[in-house]
């Protein structure tokens, strides 16, 4: 899939700084005495080696029993932190996405209903996962079913001001896990800077995911970011912002989509009624077991709040675009 900012953004660059994920470069907690483990110059760039969200306790071989007995003690393996010169406490850093490259293969799964991960625990007692064949732009799935990848750190920011051990799962002011499956190449991102140097680290990498990721996991996948990091000293945010250019729909082009809807009073019961109707409708016309419709939604299904005017009831719209089955 061309997308041309990402090609523009590739004319214009040199690589200064290449960051392996070596033990010695990661970390498993956002913390701000962290020592950096590379200082940059403003403007520089980084080529950022990050390993799959669970930390390598996955490969191309693994089965739904490996997946349910994945340790979430710690997750998120991060490379960095990077300081940049200059950065101080009410500065912004922008980050140039330059470039994302997947290693191949990835894996889309989600826990027993037990642990209460995801949109749906209680409809999936059973864990369940897909292991990706990524080539080039396409991850295949099922039933001939393939989707268009368009690759994004999952996990990506600076350290919090506040002192201490911070988990990775949720975003903060600062970045973080955020799952902004804009993040693409030729996009820029703001974090507003709250520690000298900043402290910037990435990783938990998609090669694709849906709005919503429903089942806990896009397409996880080990990953090159290639980024630049600037300091901005004239820009005031309070948390983090972003220009991007999507792609908005799975092609990058508009396109026919099979919608859903959930209506509640609800926003998170709405969205889940949109959800389970998709999965339902995936299974009865798509020929998906529920655990392979729930698994395809979190790649490939967009969620939208369509409308919160209209009291007392709200509605959230699902997404899945036509073109990734094969008869389209």
């Amino acid at each position: 899939m061309s997308d041309p900012a990402a090609e523009a953004a590739a004319e214009s660059y040199s690589i200064d700084h290449h960051l392996s994920d070596a033990e010695q470069n990661i970390h498993r907690a956002w913390d701000n005495s962290l020592e950096p483990v590379l200082t940059v110059d403003d403007g520089d760039v980084v080529r950022f080696e990050c390993r799959d969200a669970v930390d390598r306790q996955l490969d191309t071989e693994s089965t739904a029993t490996d997946f349910a007995n994945v340790s979430f003690d710690p997750v998120h393996p991060l490379t960095g932190p990077v300081a940049v010169e200059g950065a101080e406490p009410g500065d912004v850093l922008q980050v140039d996405l330059l470039d994302l490259q997947h290693k191949g293969w990835g894996y889309t799964g989600f826990m027993p209903g037990e642990m209460g991960l995801g949109l749906l625990p209680e409809a999936f007692p059973e864990a369940d996962v897909h292991v990706w064949d990524l080539q080039g732009d396409v991850g295949r799935f099922v039933n001939g079913i393939e989707v268009p990848l368009d690759p994004f750190p999952g996990v990506i920011g600076v350290a919090p001001g506040a002192e201490g051990e911070h988990d990775t799962l949720p975003p903060y002011d600062t970045g973080g896990n955020m799952d902004v499956k804009h993040l693409t190449a030729g996009s820029t991102l703001y974090l507003p800077v709250e520690v000298a140097g900043g402290l910037f680290s990435t990783g938990d990498c998609h090669a694709a995911q849906g709005d919503g990721e429903v089942c806990v996991t896009g397409i996880e996948a080990p990953m090159f970011v290639t980024a630049r990091l600037s300091v901005r000293s004239d820009l005031d945010i309070e948390q983090p912002q972003f220009e991007t250019t999507g792609p908005f729909t799975a092609t990058g082009a508009d396109e026919p989509m099979y919608g859903t809807t959930g209506i509640s009073d609800d926003l998170m019961d709405a969205t889940k009624k949109a959800t389970r109707h998709m999965i339902d409708h995936l299974t009865a016309h798509r020929g998906l077991t529920p655990g392979e419709a729930y698994i395809l939604c979190s790649a490939a299904m967009d969620l939208k709040v369509s409308e919160v005017v209209d009291a007392p009831n709200w509605t959230v719209s699902a997404y899945i675009p036509e073109s990734i089955f094969p008869d389209s």
